[in-house]
């Protein structure tokens, strides 16, 4: 088909967008060819016209189909462009929150600047193992992917991660370290992964730093080889680093830093330690303060300080180096400030004592004034003589920056060569993955000497990544067999060369920096005449002659040439490293102990990230002889080396690519910029291989997926029985176009856009499909609606025709009867109307005329008043105008004669200026005194008398007045007198009045008072009715109150029996967890013990043994081991020092001391974990004593036990001493001889030693079955004992201690009475567990006390309700039964301690035949050698009868026969076909019985310790096989089952016939051992679950997800490259059916062998949890598994599963219950999820999901067909809101590992011992019946 007919209306396409580079549009108009605009339509709904380009006539890109968005590999994309790419990779990292995504070979990692769950433990776990392509993409694929193909190809792998500045490498990095650190098995022991992390400090320290784009930018490049041994386990890492910055050394641009360790240096420095440095501010020193910026928000320098020091102490750098290399730093820093003064234009000086200089030359330990001297001057030598010339200020400073760069590089070499010798491996490498941190192309406004470096490398390895994707696609064609056509992809080797080829950019400079007076202006001349118009892919920019334009890969880039040949020449004067070399600082010399003698250039870059290779080739060593100049490199000749050398490492290696992506420049999360994302792309890499892959067939189906996906395309009679010729058929009429694909040995190989084409047929096909069947439906659905309701029309009119004719009746009748009464109460409403109009008539007119009288009244007596204020207001008015005018004239006067008075003042002025009048006044003047003076006399004498006139008569108006007010007085009270008596008048005649009224209305009141009584009386009797209903009401309403009461006191009593079992469900719940973390440490015992069996068999093989006969095993380790599990770590860890000592012949190599050691803490840890355990169970045994001892009598008293224990001292005191004779004789053996040889097997002093050992084994063996006597009624009369009989026994024990008084028989005496303690802590065991019986039994007690009380209440309760005399009578009955009850349990109790007094009368009884025999044996004189060859045997107690006790006998000496022929050679397969369950736990039973019987506790402890050690072998050599596991747990739990049943205990013999309760044990009490077995069904038990997981793990992610049960439901979508690649070729496909196959397998063999149901339930639990952890992990982890029909296939197959249950009658076992969590999964991938209502349904569904896990689904949710729909962004946040409440895991994956605890159910046997018959086969015809 050709491609223009695919612009059809309809069809969506890319067409450029200057915002977000691409936008979606849909074709409103089909193209024709030959059109120059396409109509479009916008997705927001505008119309566009676009232009096509007239010279190219390309069409825009055509979008992929929506099931194709959100691809893992974007090669599996039909159509193959930038546009798809860019938004594949948009929809997976915004919408689904997936930051991973394949194309092709490249993992393309975006970086989501947030934590994501994903790095966990249990993800690595899920990917390890895995194809690369059957899971979502991830960093822990690729690596997975690495570290197959080095262990399956034994070839190196290399990770290459590139990116630019903060996008995310280190971090990837990293997380592959951790991969390889956990799967490779050292995780917990090499911890390299650790140390590699604990460099990353002190490396960020001092190689990152600061920039615009990147607060923590790696300003270097670093390679990591991870080493790996034989097994590809870690030994070691080595690290190279590449490309440091020095430049950032001694300049910063604005808003950037200087490296982390300056600033860390200066936030510390006012420690202590630190203040010889003389550091301060940041802004203080040059090199710091230069950007402006010397503080990072949210980073404490000095808090990163402190962990740089302690990364330093942890990779072994010590505080001495550590402070030598802050020395030098600080140095560093002080430098920089060195200042320097112009002398003329071509020299300088420093000034006298320059602080910074001086304290740089105290740090280094360098003199000053040589120092000063060569910062100011060269030394140029010539062939005859050596000059000294001064250099300008400019090349002073110049060289300054040289030195202070040079110093930093090398001490960051060195820095790396400790870092590399702390991961250094001791074990040789036998492979390695080496990871690849490095930067990405760089293009900025201005481009220099670093930006051409570093895209210099970044076209070698963009050469090295096309050699190797075009080498795939080749080996892709030719495995498939298709012709193989060459395909034009971009070759960089003309780029390459134009850089690094002879008369190259790089040659040029090298040329150009020998030149005496080269500059850069005239390097550029050169490169314009040999490259400009020479080479396409060197141009000269328009408007620059200092630049040049390099077309890369990725883009052009703009070079300036300035500075292009400084620092390229990197000129570090010798004179200065001759002075620095001479430093009394010892570091110093150190960092340039391996440079040449002329060090210009350095190892390092000087500006730039250039590289600095650990791995450099150095020159040749030159002649004395030779110039100088040609030891000199310039920086781009060592840049070129090392680039070498690093792609010949990856050359050697597999590559893996990831490319990291930044999504944006300001660091938010989860954040797309389109525009940043496709500079990087373009820059990357990913856009070429994307290109390659559409240059030929980039879709690839095979034919088994064609089928499927296409089968709707076929008729029935194109399908055939040949898949590959059906898809050949189907193809050539679909795509006429032969070239459009093409078919492979088992692929069809597809150009691009076919897949389009195809699934638009597709898609139309299903569309018709689904209109016709919408059609049909909606047709007949319609028809049903239509004859429904027309029926019910015809039912509904029926029924309202007639309502409607009643209606009328009814309305007739109700008209006439409406219209009499009409006539009626009109007539009535009329005379009321009438006369209410006319009373109201005449109360208004008489109201209106009193108003109008009234009025008139008032109107006159208002004008009254009137006049009367008129009158006085007038009189008023006219005395105030007459005041005013009086005041006026007033007023006026005094104007006019203040006027006048004025005029005389001023003519007296006038007269008194002159000086007649002063003449005149003076004349008479005296005279006129004189008269004055008498005029004053007189005046005072009439003021006198005046005085006194007025005093009298003052007097007399005093007493006037008084008169006066007297009478004014009397006449106002008269006047009082007269008012108050009117007012009397007044108030008398206003009573009356009142009085007449209150009589009015008290008649008033009294009418109404009447009315009301008969109103009242009325009320009252309706009242007294009201209340008789209301009485009737309550007594109802009591009734259902009384109902409610006793509803209430059943849920009450319902309630608490909820909350009864609740509380029981969490007691089993803690049991559960309690159980579990028991069996999880006998998990972690048992495969130490094994660890530790495997090293001793390793150091048994390493060591040379000449006579076989002499090797031996301990036999007390191998008793200990098997006997008393509970104590095991304490013996072990005992026991082993021992062993060590005793046996120095049996091992010559040295033992793994880590190993040991790691194994000894281990064990300490589990001491301390028992211990505790312990300690709460004594803490509750003692609080189940104190409540047993209150009951309980306390034993009399024996005497015969203390003299038995008194003979046993002697006895043992004895047997020490005898010990102690051996032990001697030992010691001379040794020292006669100290020979190598004598030490060897076989040599006399071997002999003995070996003699003395078997000795002593065996007697230790008799000793513990005596001591195990003793201890066990030392604690059954520990409580009989008095305190006098306490002292007697101390006494008698110190008396016995005092005889030894030999050091030897002391050290004996010790070791004896260790190995008692331990004898003693099993019993002590024992005695617990019989404890936490006795502690169960008080808990089932108090059960039932509780339920007494309860059944006490309620009868109380009843009781209450019941009359007076049934009451009593009831509480009688009560009386009595309760009476009854106790008699019955008193009884019970008697006959519990009959029993008991007739078992301990028994046991005295054998005690004391024990102790006659002792004494007979004592009388004796018997060697240690005959008492070990002859044991001796009690008598054997007579039968009791004659007949068949279903007992065996067998000889001592045939007990390792009896133990190989029933258990290590026993086929599993014939015992269960052929012969009766659990036939060995019975046989070997009955021999325990019959040594019971016979009361040889040796020979129990040996048959029981022989089998528990023969089983554990048998699972250790044919662990692997399910078969022999099922058969061996089934015989341990029966043989478990056996003695218990056996034991005597009454609650196990309750089960028993009586003939069964006749076999029981007689003599010996075995719990201990129960408890022994009961550990090693757990261990076998977990042993099973581990051999049927590794059967089913592979069958369950194919036969569960990838198989398709129900055909044609799924349709394949295309997988691109990863999946056609694997790893691992297909073994075979497993279906749901292979998976139930192997269930009905399991369950079989179970049942053949006898297995406990109960058991058999809890293993298939087990395994549905492992298939459906398993599964709901893929799940979680798989994108192309989410979709709705995989959700109806997961149903499928679990429902499939149920049946399997319902089948083996299994459904109470729980297993349906594990599986809860998948099936919620697989229903919420088949819910609707629109709406809020949908949201609320999901919520209440997936109770069994964590919030984490429903989102990761919902975000992983994949249509697999055009109908379905995706999941909106704002549904997944209305889930994670709804659920943001709810308190679960954050863990996304279950626990697939996790085994739930295992009991073992007593289930006694009713077979009769007497009737088993042991067949011949089994080879056991030296046991005879008893």
């Amino acid at each position: 088909m050709a491609a223009s007919e695919l612009y059809t209306k309809y069809a969506r396409v890319w067409i450029p967008d200057p915002e977000e580079v691409w936008k979606s549009a849909e074709l409103v108009k089909d193209y024709k060819p030959g059109d120059k605009v396409l109509q479009l339509r916008l997705e927001e709904g505008k119309d566009l016209e676009y232009c096509l380009d007239l010279k190219t006539k390309e069409l825009p890109p055509l979008r992929n189909p929506d099931i194709l968005v959100g691809e893992n590999d974007l090669t599996a994309l039909s159509y193959l462009h930038e546009p798809a790419v860019l938004h594949n990779l948009k929809v997976r990292f915004i919408d689904s929150k997936l930051i991973y995504t394949y194309c092709g070979i490249v993992l393309v990692a975006i970086n989501p600047y947030e934590q994501l769950p994903i790095y966990g433990e249990d993800i690595i776990n899920a990917y390890s193992g895995q194809n690369m392509g059957d899971m979502d993409p991830h960093i822990f694929a690729v690596a997975e992917e690495a570290y197959k193909q080095m262990a399956r190809d034994e070839r190196n792998q290399s990770i290459i991660v590139s990116g630019e500045s903060g996008a995310g490498k280190t971090v990837s990095a990293k997380y592959a370290m951790r991969y390889f650190a956990t799967v490779s098995g050292s995780a917990s022991e090499a911890n390299v992964e650790e140390k590699v992390l604990a460099s990353n400090p002190i490396m960020e320290s001092i190689g990152n730093a600061k920039t615009t784009r990147n607060d923590n930018s790696s300003r270097f490049g670093k390679y990591i080889e991870i080493g790996f041994d034989k097994r590809y386990r870690i030994i070691g890492a080595n690290m190279r680093t590449y490309l440091l910055e020095k430049s950032r050394v001694v300049f910063q641009a604005e808003e950037e830093r200087n490296y982390h360790i300056f600033y860390q240096l200066c936030a510390s420095a006012t420690l202590p330690e630190f203040k010889t440095l003389r550091l301060g501010n940041a802004n203080y020193f040059h090199y710091t303060k230069q950007g402006g910026s010397p503080v990072i928000d949210g980073v404490d320098d000095a808090k990163e300080m402190v962990n740089t020091r302690q990364a330093c102490t942890l990779l072994g750098i010590s505080d001495s180096y550590q402070m030598g290399i802050f020395r030098i730093l600080a140095g560093i820093l002080h430098l920089g400030n060195v200042e320097f003064t112009s002398r003329d234009s071509d020299s300088c000086t420093i000034p006298p004592k320059h602080e910074p200089l001086t304290i740089f030359c105290d740090l280094m330990g360098v003199e000053y004034e040589e120092m000063s001297h060569w910062l100011c001057h060269r030394k140029l030598a010539t062939a005859t003589e050596t000059y000294i010339k001064p250099i300008s200020k400019l090349h002073a400073i110049n060289a300054r920056d040289a030195l202070a760069k040079h110093i930093y590089a090398n001490l960051f070499n060195w820095i790396v060569d400790h870092v590399n010798k702390a991961l250094h491996a001791t074990v040789k490498q036998h492979s390695f993955i080496g990871v690849l941190d490095i930067y990405g192309f760089e293009t900025f406004e201005i481009n220099s000497f670093e930006q051409f470096c570093i895209n210099y490398a970044n076209e070698k390895l963009q050469q090295q990544f096309n050699m190797h994707v075009f080498k795939l696609e080749q080996e892709e064609y030719m495995k498939e067999q298709i012709p193989w056509t060459l395909i034009d992809f971009y070759d960089n080797q003309p780029c390459i060369n134009l850089i690094e080829a002879k008369m190259g950019i790089l040659d040029l400079l090298d040329e150009e920096c020998k030149m005496p007076k080269g500059s850069d202006d005239t390097w550029a001349q050169k490169l314009y005449n040999t490259h400009l118009n020479k080479c396409a892919l060197f141009e000269k920019p328009r408007l620059s002659n200092k630049a040049f334009i390099i077309k890369h890969f990725a883009d052009k880039v703009e070079y300036q040439c300035e500075g292009f040949l400084e620092k390229n020449k990197d000129t570090v004067y010798e004179e200065q490293i001759k002075v620095l070399k001479s430093s009394k600082f010892k570091l110093l010399p150190e960092l340039f102990q391996d440079e040449e003698k002329v060090l210009s250039p350095t190892s390092a870059t000087p500006s730039g990230r250039v590289p600095l290779s650990r791995t450099a080739v150095k020159p040749a060593k030159a002649r004395p002889g030779q110039a100088s100049k040609e030891h000199k490199k310039t920086v781009g000749h060592q840049f070129r080396n090392s680039l070498h050398l690093l792609m010949e490492t990856l050359n050697a290696t597999t590559p893996h690519y990831v490319r990291c992506i930044k999504p944006n420049d300001f660091k938010f999360p989860f954040t797309f910029d389109e525009k940043r994302a496709v500079q990087q792309l373009r820059a990357c890499g990913v856009l070429e291989t994307i290109r390659i892959s559409a240059a030929g067939f980039p879709s690839r189906w095979t034919y088994q997926e064609f089928f499927s996906r296409y089968r709707v395309l076929m008729k029935q009679r194109d399908v055939l029985s040949d898949r590959k010729q059906t898809c050949k058929n189907v193809l050539e009429k679909l795509i006429l176009d032969k070239d459009k694909y093409q078919f492979g040995k088992t692929k069809i190989f597809f150009r691009a856009g076919q897949v389009a084409y195809l699934e638009k047929i597709r898609a139309d096909k299903l569309r018709a499909a689904c209109i016709r069947i919408q059609k049909t439906i909606r047709g007949w659905l319609m028809r049903k609606k239509y004859v429904r309701m027309r029926k019910a029309a015809i039912t509904i009119q029926r029924h309202v025709r007639g309502y409607q004719a009643r209606c009328y009746a009814k309305f007739l009748r109700r008209t006439r009867a409406a219209i009499t009464i009409q006539k009626f109460q009109r007539m009535y409403v009329v005379r009321k109307r009438y006369q209410c109009m006319r009373a109201a008539t005449i109360a208004l007119q008489a109201l209106l005329r009193g108003y109008m009288a009234r009025n008139k009244y008032q109107m006159m007596l208002r004008e009254h008043k009137s006049i009367i204020i008129q009158k006085h207001v007038r009189g008023w008015l006219a005395r105030v105008r007459y005041r005013r005018t009086l005041k006026a004239i007033v007023y006026l006067q005094c104007c006019y004669r203040r006027m006048m008075a004025k005029r005389e003042l001023k003519k007296l002025k006038i007269e008194a200026r002159s000086v007649e009048r002063y003449k005149k006044l003076h004349i008479g003047l005296e005279n006129k005194i004189m008269q004055l003076q008498r005029k004053i006399d007189e005046q005072n004498k009439e003021y006198k008398s005046l005085l006194e006139k007025m005093s009298n008569l003052e007097i007399t108006y005093s007493t006037e007045t008084e008169k006066l007010r007297s009478d004014v007085e009397r006449l106002r009270m008269s006047e009082e007198e007269a008012k108050n008596a009117t007012n009397r008048v007044l108030s008398l005649q206003e009573e009356i009045a009142k009085l007449r009224k209150e009589l009015l209305q008290t008649q008033s009141e009294k009418k109404t008072i009447e009315e009301w009584a008969d109103k009242y009386k009325h009320e009252t009797e309706q009242l007294v009715s009201e209340l008789k209903e209301q009485n009737t009401l309550l007594k109802t309403e009591k009734e259902d109150l009384n109902r409610r009461i006793h509803d209430q006191a059943k849920e009450i009593t319902e309630t608490m029996e909820k909350k009864l079992v609740e509380e029981t469900k969490q007691l089993e719940l803690d049991l559960n967890d309690e159980r579990l973390r028991y069996q999880n440490l006998l998990n972690e015992f048992s495969r130490l013990e094994e660890r530790y069996d495997d090293l001793k068999d390793e150091m048994n093989l390493m060591v040379n043994i000449p006579k076989p006969g002499h090797k031996r095993t301990d036999s007390t380790h191998s008793s200990n081991e098997s006997e008393y599990t509970f104590s095991s770590e304490i013996t072990e860890a005992e026991d082993l020092p021992v062993r060590m000592e005793q046996e120095p012949s049996e091992k010559k190599a040295p033992l793994d001391m880590s190993l040991f050691l790691k194994l000894q803490k281990r064990v300490t840890e589990l001491e301390q974990e028992k211990q505790s355990l312990q300690d709460e169970l004594d803490r509750k045994e003692e609080q189940a004593l104190r409540a047993k001892a209150k009951e309980e009598e306390r034993p009399p008293i024996r005497g015969a036990e203390l003299e038995y224990e008194s003979l046993k001292r002697q006895e043992l005191e004895s047997e020490n001493k005898k010990l102690k004779n051996e032990l001697n004789e030992l010691q001379k053996a040794l020292t006669e001889t100290r020979s190598p040889e004598v030490t060897a097997p076989g040599a006399p002093a071997y002999r003995v030693l070996l003699d003395q050992l078997t000795s002593v084994s065996e007697e230790l063996e008799v000793r513990k079955e005596e001591v195990l006597i003793l201890r066990s009624q030392l604690v059954s009369q520990k409580e009989a004992i008095q305190p006098k009989n306490t002292m007697t026994d101390s006494t008698i024990l110190l008396e016995d201690v005092q005889k030894m008084k030999d050091k030897g028989e002391i050290a004996q005496a010790y070791i004896g009475l260790k190995e008692t303690n331990r004898l003693l802590e099993s019993q002590l065991q024992s005695q617990k567990k019989s404890h936490e019986n006795e502690l169960e039994s008080l808990r089932g007690e108090i059960q039932s006390l509780k339920e007494e009380n309860n059944r006490q209440q309620q009868l109380l309760a009843q009781n209450l309700q019941l009359p007076p005399e049934a009451r009593i009578e009831a509480s009688l009955q009560h009386e009595i039964t309760r009476l009854t009850n106790e008699n019955l349990d008193l009884m019970e109790q008697l006959e519990k301690q009959d029993k008991t007094v007739r078992k301990l009368k028994k046991q005295l009884k054998v005690f004391a035949k024990k102790i006659g025999e002792l004494e007979v044996g004592q009388m004796e004189n018997i060697s240690p050698g005959q008492i070990i060859d002859e044991p001796i045997r009690p008598v054997n107690i007579p039968r009791k009868e004659k007949d068949f006790q279903g007992m065996l006998e067998y000889k001592k000496e045939d007990e390792q026969k009896l133990v190989k022929n029933l258990i290590l050679e026993l086929k599993p397969r014939g015992v269960a076909v052929n012969l009766i369950p659990g036939l060995p736990a019975y046989i070997l039973f009955m021999c325990v019985r019959h040594a019971d019987y016979l009361n040889d506790d040796q020979k129990v402890r040996s048959l029981l310790t022989s089998t528990i050690n023969g089983i554990k072998k048998v699972l250790k050599k044919r662990g692997d096989d399910f078969e022999t596991v099922s058969f061996w747990l089934s015989n341990t739990c029966r043989f478990l089952h056996c003695l218990k049943q056996y034991s005597g205990e009454e609650g196990f013999m309750k089960h028993n016939t009586p003939r069964q309760n006749e076999h029981c044990l007689t003599n010996f009490d075995l719990a201990e051992y129960r408890q022994v077995l009961s550990d090693l069904a757990i261990q076998i038990y977990q042993q099973l679950v581990r051999v049927l997981e590794n059967i089913l793990q592979p069958m369950i992610v194919s036969g569960m997800l990838e198989h398709e049960t129900i055909q044609g439901v799924s349709g394949v979508k295309p997988t691109g490259l990863r999946k056609r690649t694997s790893s691992i070729a297909d073994e075979g496909t497993y279906t749901l059916d292979s998976i139930i196959r192997q269930l009905n397998s399991f369950h079989s063999v179970m049942c053949q062998h006898g297995m406990d149901p109960e058991l058999i339930k809890q293993v298939v639990k087990q395994m549905f949890y492992i298939v459906g952890a398993v599964t709901l992990n893929n799940l979680l982890l798989r994108k192309d598994m989410c979709s709705w029909s995989k959700g109806m296939q997961i149903r499928y197959n679990v429902s499939q599963l149920e049946e399997w249950l319902r089948d083996k009658n299994l459904m109470n076992s729980g297993a349906k219950e594990t599986l809860e969590p998948l099936i919620q999964a697989a229903q919420l991938l088949q819910v609707k999820k629109k709406t809020d209502e949908d949201a609320e349904a999901i919520c209440s569904m997936c109770n069994a999901l964590t919030t984490a896990q429903i989102v990761k689904v919902l975000n992983l949710y994949t249509p697999v067909n055009e109908f379905e729909e995706r999941v909106l962004v704002s549904f997944i946040r209305t889930i994670q809101m709804r659920l943001r409440d709810r308190k679960d895991s954050p863990q996304l994956l279950m626990d697939a590992k996790h085994i739930f605890p295992v009991t073992f159910p007593f289930n006694p046997s009713s077979l009769a011992l007497e009737t088993i018959q042991i067949p011949a086969s089994l080879g056991l015809g030296f046991i005879s019946r008893v």
